[in-house]
């Protein structure tokens, strides 16, 4: 398999740095901002959730096996988190799409030093939320077969201790998919070349992937993860997936 998982993660790391660039700022406002509020929103309701439904599960079990709580707690807790952290930034995404390219658009100039062929300015990125919320369909149904089958998987005795790990990678491929086709959906390049792309860097692509997957489920960073890994896509597009131009370096700090 070829690119390097550290190298993905840093990616995520040099998004979250970049957001902050003069040139950026305006166009992180938006999906942050919708990000908090999707976020902060269900966040309270999902932790009770969470733990109301842990109790219930672990009610049944008898006071000589109360160590399998102890157990149980991380793996389903982590499962859980996983899920719901996807599913928290699937809904932001759907919503803020044509933000999060308009984003991407700025981010890739910003790197490369070209203009990027789009429809410029906010009014533009309003124009193309029902083309932006259909390609976001595209890409949840794409991932729902693959969910359906962890999810079963959860609910199998013994079978569903790995089904934390099975959440960790799936979500860390669909979250390098989610966040790659914006750059890639500014060239107009099909979603099949951006799957296709996604897998010719594969470690590269789930280091990356990966890293957002984990913040996804961490309350408070959740909150900057979308915009910094829409930023840290567009830096893995520039240097390792675009096919038609070489490595480009991190622009200066400005």
């Amino acid at each position: 398999m070829k690119g390097n998982l550290v190298g993905g993660v840093g990616y995520l790391v040099d998004g979250a740095k970049m957001l902050s660039h003069p040139r950026l700022r305006p166009f992180v406002l938006v999906p942050l901002v919708i990000n908090i509020l999707i976020f902060g929103s269900l966040l309270g309701f999902t932790l009770a959730w969470i733990s109301d439904l842990m109790d219930r599960w672990l009610a049944g079990i008898p006071d000589w096996l109360d160590f399998v709580r102890w157990v149980l707690w991380p793996l389903v807790g982590l499962t859980l988190s996983l899920a719901t952290g996807y599913a928290f930034t699937a809904v932001a995404l759907l919503i803020a799409s044509p933000f999060n390219g308009l984003l991407a658009e700025k981010a890739e100039e910003l790197i490369t030093g070209r203009e990027v062929e789009a429809l410029e300015g906010l009014g533009a990125a309003l124009l193309m939320v029902p083309r932006g919320i259909l390609r976001e369909l595209r890409k949840l149904l794409y991932y729902l077969p693959m969910a359906v089958f962890v999810l079963v998987v959860s609910f199998v005795p013994v079978v569903n201790t790995v089904a934390p790990l099975l959440w960790f990678l799936l979500g860390a491929w669909m979250m390098s998919i989610q966040f790659v086709d914006f750059p890639m959906d500014n060239h107009q390049l099909p979603f099949a070349e951006v799957k296709e792309a996604v897998r010719s860097r594969r470690l590269s692509s789930m280091g990356f992937g990966g890293a957002v997957a984990l913040c996804t489920g961490i309350p408070i960073v959740n909150f900057f993860v979308v915009p910094a890994a829409v930023v840290g896509a567009t830096l893995l597009w520039c240097r390792e997936l675009d096919p038609t131009r070489g490595a480009v370096s991190a622009p200066a700090r400005r």
